[in-house]
């Protein structure tokens, strides 16, 4: 038996954000017991915690959907260092957890929420005409919703399509059958004075829900690519609206670092059997 943790990410209120399911102490998993188990959970990512390899870490992280292992996620980034610190880990600096995943060494900021330092893109620029017009295809849009596409890849694979407003955003009405291996997330803003500045949905049917509640790793490519031009250099996006969620993700970009921050909480706490 393996203690385990579910947490809620991303949201202020009960059951309205992104839930990870969090393992720990998995060092003696096998990937087929970690691919089973997070096939079970079927919820967009299982996280389980092992003993760093790198000294520089607190803690190493393995991220799986029910579609395969992940080099890196938001949502489980966070909910993950939450869970760890909850059961008595403590980080070698007091206001910054420090996480080795696939994509490498992932800083954790503490404060008055958790926040994360978004990985350098590994694939970034303009999205090829033909890609882009197969995105617009597969979301039913039209060419005028479009303001702008880039390539917002940071570990998952994400293509970015700016819309002209959150209401577009809203209104995206998918044909997920259609998708192939396409990620995509859509952004587009809420009138000057709103809650929050714009409105993100992600898609990603194949390696999980198809569409995810609340997104981390994609919040951490739109502010890349549009913190301090289109969109303000600090903001909040919401997410997860038409899933009956209320995620709020804080962006804040410092120079070429991107932080995504979020609310978390523990809404299951327990052991788990996966031997076998």
């Amino acid at each position: 038996m393996l203690p385990f943790r579910q947490v809620d990410v991303f949201s202020t209120e009960p059951l309205r954000g992104n839930p990870v399911a969090v393992v720990h102490d998995a060092d003696g998993l096998t990937d087929d017991q970690m691919a089973a188990f997070a096939r079970w959970t079927n919820l967009s990512e299982t996280t389980f915690l092992l003993t760093p390899t790198d000294p520089g870490a607190d803690y190493r992280l393995r991220i799986w959907t029910p579609g395969g292992e992940l080099p890196f996620a938001g949502h489980p980034t966070l909910g993950s260092a939450h869970a760890w610190l909850e059961a008595g880990g403590a980080p070698a600096a007091a206001d910054v957890v420090v996480q080795q995943c696939a994509a490498g060494l992932v800083e954790v900021r503490r404060g008055e929420r958790l926040a994360f330092a978004g990985p350098p893109l590994v694939r970034s620029g303009l999205v090829d005409p033909a890609d882009l017009a197969h995105a617009v295809r597969v979301l039913g849009l039209g060419d005028d919703d479009v303001v702008d596409a880039a390539w917002i890849d940071n570990g998952p694979g994400w293509m970015g399509l700016l819309l002209r407003d959150a209401d577009a955003v809203l209104a995206c009405r998918p044909d997920f059958g259609a998708f192939d291996d396409l990620k995509v997330g859509i952004v587009g803003p809420w009138p000057e004075g709103s809650e929050c500045a714009v409105e993100v949905r992600a898609f990603c049917p194949g390696y999980g829900p198809e569409e995810d509640p609340v997104t981390g790793s994609l919040n951490a490519g739109i502010g890349a690519w549009l913190a301090g031009t289109r969109l303000p250099a600090s903001y909040v996006a919401a997410q997860g609206t038409v899933l009956q969620r209320r995620g709020r993700v804080h962006v804040t970009r410092e120079d070429d670092v991107v932080w995504v921050g979020g609310d978390t909480r523990t809404t299951v706490a327990g052991t788990v059997a996966l031997g076998g």
